[in-house]
Formats: C-alpha cells, sequence, structure tokens
C-alpha cells in the first residue's frame, strides 16, 4: 500500500514538471517527510521521501524517489566534517536509507532533510534564475517578494546549502522559500499543497514583475542584416549547413544533433546584446551541464553565402577548442578529471537557429531546450538589471566535480549504433522496417523513408517517439524528393551516417512481355533510386567528415540468372556494381559501401505481396503459400530467409566488428550455390 505522502509527492511533482514555466527536464527535485512502519520493528518511523538522482519531476514515479530515515539523516549534522570535505556526505546518505533505498540520493537530498519543513520544492524556472543571476538579485528579491522570499548568495549545491537554507528558514518564519543566487528557488509548506503553492507563487510574482517593470527591448536593437530568414530559406540554410556543424561537434566523438528555429532563438540571435551574452555562458547549474560553459556563436549576417559560413565555423570551432582547453587548463587539479571533449554543445546561426548536440536524440533536444531557457533567463535579468552569471570557476567546480564523474561513470555503456542516424529506405514494411527495427534496437537514430508518408510514420512510431525515429515520403526516383527527405533528416538528427538503399519493386515477367514502361520503372527505383539516394547523401557524409556506411539491399539476382525477370535481375546487376564503384570513390572520405544480397524473402515482403510473389509461384509452379518453403528447399542450408536475417546482415556490415570492409556483397540467401560470388 502506498503511503499518502509519496501519493502526494509523486502528484504534486508530476503537476509542477509538466509545465516548462516552473523547471526543465530532470530539473529540480521535490520532496516529502512522513511516517511509515519499520518493516523489522513494526514501529512507526520518521521518513524522507526525495527525488532521486537523474530523475524527472514531469514523469517521476514512486521507483524514483530515494527514501530515507529522517533521524540518521539529520545526525549527519553532527559528523560533517565541513564544506571543504563536504563531497564525503553524499556516500553517507547510503548509511540513511531506508530499506532497500530506492533511487540513488541527490546532491541536493541534503537541502530536503535538514529545512524543517513537510513538503520542500527546489525549482529551476526561468523567471527566478532571471532574479538569481541579476546583478542586484538581493535587492530585487527584497523588492519583489518582501519578507516572505530571502536571498542565498551563491554556493555550490551540497550539504553545506542544506545547513544554509534550513538556518534561514529558521530564522525568518514569515518565509515560504528562497531564491538560490545564479541558481534557481527553494520553498516548502507544511503539506503538499501548501509548498506547490508556494513554489508557484514565486514563480509567478516573480515573472509578473519582469513582465510590469522590465525593459521593452532587453537585448537592445536589432542587428541589420541578423534578422531571421524566411520560413523556407532558413531551412534550407539550416539543412545546408548542419552537417558541417554536427561534423564540427563530433570532433572528439560522434554527436547527435537537434535543430530549432524558435522565435525566442531567432529574436535572441537578431539582438545587438547577443554576442557579449552568449560569450557569458549559462548559469543554472542545470543549464551549463547540458549546454557547455557556452554556445559557439556564427558571426556573419543570416544572408552570407554558405560556403563563407562553413568557413567560417570552422574557424570559429578551432577557437572554441582553444579557449576550452584554456578553461580547462585554468581551473583543473590534479584531483580533476579529465577534459570531456572539447568541442562545442550548442552552435547559434544567425537568421537560421539552434544546433544542439548529445550522446542521443533526446540529450541533444534537452540540451536545446535548456539553452531557450537560458536565453529566457538572460532576458528577464537584462529586462530588470545586468546579467551575471556565477564565474567560470565555479562552472567548473560543477562540471568537473566529482560527483559529477561518479554519476557518468554509472551510465550504461553506449550500444553499438548509438550516436548514429541511419536512413533507410522502402522502410514501411518487409525487409526495410526490419533493418530500421534492429538499426534503432542498437541504439541508432532513424528515418524511415517510404513512398507511403502515412505507412513510413507508422513505422516509425511503433519503433518510438520522435526522438528515436521520423517517418518521410521519399521517392526514391524523384531527385527533389531525395534531397527533401535527406534534409528532414538532417533537420531531425544533425546528419546522416547510415544510408540503406533498399526501395524496390519487382515485375515477373520474360523477356517478350517485358515492356519498355515495365524497364523503366524497375530501373528507375532501384538503379537510378538508389544511384540518386546515395548522390545526395554522399554530400553529407563528406561534409560531416565522420566516414559513414551506404548498403545496397540488392539480391541473389544480381548473379544468378532466372527465369523470367529480365528487369528486375538487371537492376539488381546495376546496384551491385555500383557498390563496387562508390566503395572505390568515397573511400578517401572514410565512407564504406557494402551489398547484401538477399534471395526468397517471402514472409512480411511487400514486393512479394504485391504481385510478384504470385508470379513467382506459377514460374516454378507452386502454391504461393508454399513459395518461402520452395525457396527453402532448394537451398544448401534449407532454411527460410525473413526480413530479420536481412537486418542481422546490415547491422553486422555497419557495425564495429567490419570497419574495415568495403566494396563486399553479402549473401543472404541460405545457399543458393549458382549465386556464390567465386
Amino acid at each position: 500500500m502506498t503511503n499518502q505522502a509519496v501519493t502526494d509527492l509523486i502528484a504534486r511533482s508530476n503537476r509542477l514538471g509538466a509545465d516548462p514555466k516552473n523547471t526543465n527536464y530532470a530539473g529540480g527535485n521535490t520532496s516529502a517527510k512522513g511516517t511509515d512502519t519499520d518493516p523489522v520493528t513494526g514501529e512507526p518511523v520518521e521518513l524522507l521521501w526525495v527525488k532521486g538522482s537523474g530523475g524527472d519531476l514531469g514523469t517521476l514515479k514512486p521507483e524514483g524517489l530515494a527514501v530515507l530515515r529522517l533521524d540518521r539523516m539529520r545526525a549527519l549534522v553532527d559528523v560533517y566534517p565541513g564544506v571543504e570535505r563536504e563531497d564525503e556526505m553524499v556516500a553517507a546518505f547510503d548509511y540513511c536509507l531506508h530499506g532497500k533505498g530506492g533511487a540513488a540520493p541527490s546532491i541536493d537530498t541534503a537541502m530536503h532533510g535538514l529545512v524543517d519543513a513537510a513538503h520542500v520544492d527546489h525549482l529551476h524556472p526561468d523567471s527566478g534564475i532571471a532574479i538569481a543571476t541579476a546583478a542586484d538579485g538581493q535587492e530585487l528579491t527584497a523588492k519583489i517578494f518582501g519578507e516572505r522570499v530571502v536571498w542565498v548568495p551563491w554556493r555550490r549545491p551540497g550539504f553545506q546549502l542544506g545547513l544554509d537554507i534550513a538556518e534561514i528558514k529558521a530564522r525568518n518564519p514569515q518565509a515560504i522559500g528562497c531564491i538560490l543566487g545564479g541558481h534557481g528557488i527553494t520553498a516548502w509548506g507544511d503539506t503538499s499543497e501548501e509548498s506547490e503553492r508556494n513554489s508557484l507563487w514565486i514563480i509567478e510574482t516573480a515573472q509578473a514583475y519582469i513582465d510590469e517593470h522590465g525593459r521593452k527591448e532587453p537585448f537592445g536593437d536589432v542587428r541589420a542584416g541578423f534578422e531571421a530568414l524566411a520560413d523556407a530559406e532558413r531551412r534550407a540554410r539550416a539543412a545546408a549547413l548542419a552537417p558541417t556543424i554536427r561534423g564540427l561537434a563530433s570532433t572528439d566523438k560522434p554527436m547527435v544533433g537537434h535543430f530549432t528555429d524558435a522565435a525566442e532563438v531567432l529574436d535572441f540571435l537578431a539582438s545587438e546584446k547577443a554576442p557579449a551574452l552568449a560569450e557569458l555562458g549559462t548559469s543554472c547549474p542545470d543549464h551549463f551541464l547540458r549546454t557547455k560553459v557556452k554556445p559557439m556563436l556564427l558571426d556573419l549576417p543570416a544572408d552570407a553565402a554558405v560556403e563563407a559560413s562553413v568557413a567560417r565555423l570552422k574557424e570559429l570551432h578551432e577557437q572554441y577548442r582553444a579557449d576550452y582547453q584554456a578553461y580547462y587548463d585554468a581551473h583543473a587539479t590534479a584531483q580533476s578529471p579529465a577534459i570531456r571533449g572539447a568541442d562545442p554543445l550548442i552552435v547559434l546561426v544567425p537568421g537560421v537557429g539552434m544546433f544542439s548536440f548529445g550522446a542521443n536524440k533526446q540529450t541533444a533536444r534537452v540540451a536545446g531546450e535548456f539553452y531557450v531557457n537560458a536565453i529566457n533567463v538572460m532576458r528577464g535579468a537584462e529586462s530588470l538589471s545586468t546579467y551575471s552569471p556565477i564565474s567560470d570557476a565555479e562552472k567548473f567546480r560543477i562540471e568537473y566535480w566529482a560527483l559529477e564523474e561518479a554519476k557518468l561513470q554509472r551510465m550504461p555503456k553506449p550500444r553499438t549504433h548509438q550516436g548514429r542516424i541511419g536512413f533507410v529506405t522502402g522502410a514501411a514494411s518487409g525487409i526495410g522496417k526490419a533493418i530500421a527495427t534492429r538499426l534503432a534496437a542498437e541504439g541508432a537514430c532513424v528515418v524511415v523513408a517510404d513512398l507511403d508518408l502515412e505507412k513510413a510514420q507508422a513505422a516509425a512510431a511503433e519503433l518510438g517517439g520522435a526522438d528515436v525515429a521520423i517517418g518521410v515520403a521519399a521517392n526514391v526516383a524523384d531527385e527533389a524528393a531525395v534531397q527533401a527527405a535527406l534534409d528532414q533528416a538532417v533537420l531531425a538528427f544533425g546528419g546522416v551516417d547510415l544510408v540503406v538503399n533498399n526501395a524496390g519493386l519487382s515485375l515477373s515477367k520474360p523477356l517478350l512481355e517485358t515492356t519498355e514502361k515495365d524497364w523503366d520503372l524497375q530501373h528507375d527505383v532501384m538503379a537510378k533510386g538508389s544511384f540518386l539516394v546515395s548522390k545526395a547523401a554522399a554530400r553529407i557524409l563528406i561534409d560531416q567528415r565522420l566516414g559513414g556506411d551506404i548498403v545496397y539491399i540488392a539480391s541473389k539476382n544480381s548473379l544468378f540468372a532466372g527465369p523470367n525477370n529480365i528487369a528486375y535481375s538487371a537492376t539488381k546487376a546495376d546496384q551491385a556494381h555500383q557498390v563496387r564503384l562508390l566503395a572505390v570513390e568515397l573511400g578517401e572520405h572514410g565512407v564504406r559501401v557494402n551489398g547484401i544480397n538477399p534471395d526468397g524473402v517471402v514472409r512480411g515482403s511487400g514486393i512479394f505481396a504485391s504481385g510478384w510473389g504470385a508470379n513467382r509461384a506459377a514460374t516454378y509452379g507452386v502454391k504461393e503459400e508454399d513459395l518461402g518453403q520452395f525457396y527453402a528447399n532448394r537451398t544448401i542450408l534449407k532454411r527460410e530467409v525473413v526480413p530479420e536475417n536481412v537486418a542481422d546482415a546490415v547491422f553486422v556490415l555497419t557495425g564495429p566488428e567490419l570497419s574495415r570492409t568495403t566494396g563486399l556483397h553479402i549473401p543472404v540467401d541460405s545457399g543458393v550455390a549458382a549465386a556464390f560470388l567465386r
């Protein structure tokens, strides 16, 4: 039976976390104190339930709470060794856990346990952080809130901050919360409803004051030439720049990207204060841990030529890496973790928008959301005062905190294809869908490209949300449509690493019955279509400078002279030779090109379901429902080939084990001797 305090805490957390004006994704924490029964003694015991490390308020569930004995938690005050050794207290929380303890306690646990209130909320609202990062934040706090909210000077989260806030509450019985300098807000209450009400009052009061008293143009005048481009031009420019930007951001390790051209971003980038404010970086720890200490800002006007922008971005990237190395060297000690990479996580392009990066799509998207939060914070601070974030030295203490490093080390090891972006044609069904499914299961982001947009989107939805896969329309025989589909891919995920030319169709006819239209249709979709997709994708792969893979799903028929399929077999032979040609041409860019030759993939196949199966069954004199077994019986292994077998081959070809393999064709046909490559 769930404790009522826990039920109320989860409901409050979910409500607060569902509204981005209150806090950002995975930002902040909430807690409740209450009584439960000790399963050993049967006696009542006072407990603290607090959101665990890394959890998200909006989606928090009871299993995401850390559960601690309140008496033991508070007894830690007596053994606290002082602020210089406060990190040791995190390990001490383990000795306060109740039962199995639930989730890992976060660094903010002390704040919740030591403050003498039944319910505590610590949040990162834009309006609250705007006051917290204003140069005269202390004076503004008194002016806006009176005695109900107390200013707390910047202190790194930890045990001492918990002691400080506990003392402030004890000395200010009229107070309902605090503004934490450079950081966020904390509020409390005797009931869950009161704590939530107090949190919202602080957030809404701060925003109302900013709205009423803030300057109309806090970022200054608009810079001529830096205004947002028209919608179509802006998206086209973003797609043209995205591969280069992703390649730069992936210099140290592969990154997935996210693009946004939200109005807040475009307005900020067009303003005269944008360069100086961007250089100051973010302030709230949750912000800069995900956005890095500062963004990289392109200093050219919106209508600069793409080539000029690319050249300047490369220059700025070199300077950014040098600056970040200098930042690390200036603040690192012998005990600091090694530098984690010097590439930007946020790249700002005036007139176009913001590119954000992370190890996966969700992380990249959230990084962008956090920088939008930072823009809102800067707007609020500048409208009332001057934006004044915490120092680089303090940022470094948190970014390279031993506790932060330990949290990163606890993260699961990445899957083989994490950080890779796959583009699979004909992926709404059959072999293509199986390939998309396997790539997503191995950690890749996947673009499901298909002639039928509705089916493509449905297939993508089966793989997960937009952080995993998207569906796009792609008529591979149309060069403009191919380019549009790949543009959507780079805007969704930052680029493309892995292209699978799978789209196909077949008509089973002997030579004298094969029309010119039949011939052209099959060659347009497979030979020409593969060429168009590979050509457009190659531009992206070359611009990224990250290598990559192109895989052709050819056929056993590219080698074997089967009956009644002159057009299909000829175009498959064309695809097979494209593999060899492109392997030679693209090798200097680190792009591997390989092929797979399946045969007899009847189950789940769109081609077989569209009439090819009936024609082949008639050709071989068997029932259509027996065609799969017929194909299996004529192979060496006597085993039916299914779409997942082809997907397995794509996985192996594009994984780390065959990193030195290009120009190869792998048979996935259960053994057809007549189609042996040698």
